[in-house]
């Protein structure tokens, strides 16, 4: 057997990922879409496999196709819809367009011609049409129309985009300006499209409509949906659910509350009740998505009241309408779990890791889950038996390497909470050397960190280091501190109207803790966070005494609160700084690290890409900007074409080449003195 060896950067995009999966009606099958990257090409195409639940070895369902994907099985089985941009009888998809293929292997064909295309889909019950969402012009009226007027739009000389909207772009991209996301229903014998929303003010969310945003009744004869009632659309919309008579096109509102944000609804299994997620945005902005159920005509009820944990679309009936499978996060970790409506009780159903996504059908349940020590798996849970693995994508990677230990540890927190702390060892770590600390600051603030596997911020590789000479790695040291979620609403809402406070006192709290241990190097101590993790570090540099830590990496690291006004999240800006910036500039201001500015020393690496809308790339040249003016010494990484995540290949081995290079080239200065800082250049 060879010799097993750190994990490199190379061996991170090596690795196939699995997407969410989806049942056979018999529970026997299970399709989903694996992608696999190549750095040499640096672009990454995707196929569907069939994967047995009984024990039969994968097989690769598609192989034409380079973006395969979404896949769901026909209600009766015999095959498999997905979307997919081809070329076929010498005609290549434009935009994303609907495919079949049989489920026992065979040619694709292209199911009609969506020029606008086929973003997501469901199948309806009868298995003899899809119910989908496309971006269309909703004056236009016609799939003629639509062709055209898309046709026009790729064809037009200008490029300004002029807009009245709240909400016009979302993460890296322009909400399609004019256009709006509808529901369709295709006929897969015909192609044959209808605009089920045509003539109406009904459109989908605009920021990341997706099939949890729509189902269709057991009976195909309504679809409900969740729409925001306000004639402005913004990110921080409150949805409402309405419920369409297809035959009739006829729509009637289920489920409203100006306090509450509705969506992800599901029917149950008889069609006379809808399962959906509900949150009390009235009440508090931080209030979780609780588990709702509604029979159209009658009050909602909110189910999962009493139970502190924020539930994760998307949900599925049991067979008999007894209960609801759901995730949701627990302290660290994301399980399955069955929540029985008659007495209001959650149970864990499949453990995480990190449950990424499931389906059950005939019994059967299949998952797809990572951990802090492995990628994506999916495994099968037969009745009466216990989970068992029914892939093996990723395992002649994993032989190769040497993942260093972890650990959750527990430490005294700001106001003297219990805090979360996950560890990660290098690769053979021996208590007698002495290594650096990485403290590794997630995003959010209102997410979590810990047994789950990251592509883009890889805890295990932090651990391994760069793999040069005189690298031994790091101790990383993830703390989930006050405002992660998976801890109960208290403990993710305490951060509120005061960010940086508590949260550095967590940091702190571990940076201190660590450092008793004799294999902590005191002189080797270093802070590195993405997006609130990269606002974070920035904020230790206004605030931790110089020499406490020997450096810092920023990425997508919110620097100004008012300029911070250029997202695309702006509406949330008063909710969590506690006001806006134009009535309360003293409260922003002592949220803001541009605001500390004049007491930053440490060296810092500032990455940012220009196509991030969340976290604007302004943010980071400002900061590294101001650095420079004060003669700190600070390095700039900043990419053209990537967004608040680094997703190509080459530019992600780039980024890990920078990150720990910067981290080998600064020690601590000594005797805790500030770095000497560059020579500040004149105006």
């Amino acid at each position: 057997m060879p010799k097993r060896r750190p994990i490199t950067v190379e061996d991170l995009w090596a690795m196939e990922r699995l997407g969410t999966p989806s049942l056979s009606p018999d529970g026997a099958q299970a399709v989903l879409p694996v992608t696999h990257y190549s750095m040499d090409d640096n672009k990454a195409s995707s196929a569907l496999w069939l994967l047995s639940t009984l024990g039969g070895q994968p097989r690769q369902l598609t192989q034409c196709g380079d973006k395969d994907g979404a896949p769901q099985f026909s209600p009766r089985g015999d095959c498999v819809g997905f979307t997919a941009r081809r070329e076929q009888q010498g005609h290549k998809d434009e935009t994303p367009q609907f495919y079949l293929i049989p489920a026992d292997g065979g040619e694709a064909r292209r199911v009609g011609e969506v020029a606008t295309g086929v973003e997501a889909f469901r199948w309806c019950p009868d298995g003899e049409h899809i119910v989908f969402i496309s971006w269309v012009w909703p004056e236009l009226k016609g799939a003629k129309a639509q062709a055209k007027a898309l046709k026009d739009f790729k064809a037009r000389k200008t490029t300004g985009i002029a807009t009245s909207e709240g909400l016009y772009r979302y993460w890296d991209h322009f909400v399609p300006e004019g256009r709006v996301p509808h529901l369709h229903r295709m006929d897969i014998h015909t192609g044959k499209v209808q605009d089920l929303f045509e003539g109406t003010a009904y459109s989908l969310d605009w920021c990341d409509p997706d099939a949890n945003s729509f189902d269709i009744s057991p009976d195909g004869k309504r679809i409900v949906f969740a729409f925001d009632p306000n004639p402005e659309k913004r990110t921080d919309g409150r949805f409402a659910l309405a419920e369409m008579d297809i035959k009739r096109r006829r729509v009637e509102v289920v489920a409203q509350d100006v306090g509450w944000d509705f969506g992800a609804p599901r029917y149950s299994p008889d069609g006379e009740r809808i399962a959906f997620l509900a949150s009390h945005q009235a009440l508090r902005h931080t209030m979780p998505r609780q588990l709702a159920v509604v029979v159209p005509g009658q009050p909602v009820e909110v189910v999962s009241a009493e139970w502190d944990h924020e539930v994760a679309a998307p949900l599925l009936w049991e067979d008999d309408g007894t209960a609801v499978l759901l995730q949701a996060e627990q302290e660290g970790q994301r399980h399955l779990w069955r929540f029985d409506l008659a007495d209001r009780r959650a149970e864990v159903l499949v453990r995480g890791g990190t449950v990424q996504g499931f389906d059950k059908a005939a019994g059967t349940v299949v998952t797809v889950a990572d951990a802090a020590d492995h990628p994506a798996q999916c495994h099968a849970l037969l009745p009466g038996a216990a989970p068992r693995r029914i892939e093996r994508f990723n395992d002649g990677v994993m032989a190769r390497l040497q993942l260093g230990n972890h650990e959750a540890i527990r430490i005294t927190g700001a106001q003297g909470d219990p805090v979360q702390v996950w560890l990660f060892y290098p690769p053979g770590f021996d208590e007698k050397k002495t290594y650096p600390l990485l403290q590794v600051i997630h995003g959010g603030p209102h997410t979590v960190v810990g047994d789950n596997w990251h592509y883009r911020w890889n805890n295990p590789l932090f651990a391994a280091g760069s793999g040069k000479k005189g690298d031994a790695g790091h101790v990383v040291a993830v703390v989930n501190y006050h405002g992660s979620s998976s801890f109960g609403h208290g403990f993710l809402d305490s951060i509120t109207g005061r960010w940086g406070q508590l949260e550095l006192q967590d940091v702190e709290a571990a940076t201190t803790e660590l450092l008793k241990r004799p294999y902590i190097d005191p002189a080797r101590v270093y802070a590195t966070g993405g997006s609130y993790g990269g606002y974070m570090v920035a904020w230790m540099n206004g605030h931790v005494p110089a020499g406490r830590y020997a450096a810092y990496v920023c990425h997508a690291g919110c620097f100004d609160w008012t300029a911070m006004f250029a997202d695309d999240a702006w509406a949330w800006h008063a909710k969590e700084l506690g006001g806006w910036y134009w009535d309360d500039m003293a409260r922003v201001h002592a949220q803001s690290p541009h605001a500390f500015a004049a007491t930053m020393h440490t060296p810092t690496l500032v990455i940012h890409g220009a196509l991030d809308y969340r976290v604007p790339d302004a943010q980071g040249l400002a900061y590294y900007n101001t650095l420079k003016a004060r003669g700190v010494p600070s390095r700039l990484l900043w990419y053209p074409d990537e967004n608040h995540w680094i997703l190509k290949p080459q530019n992600s081995r780039l980024w890990y080449d920078e990150f720990f290079s910067w981290l080998r080239a600064h020690p601590a200065p000594a005797a805790g003195k500030p770095a000497k800082p560059e020579k500040a250049r004149k105006a």
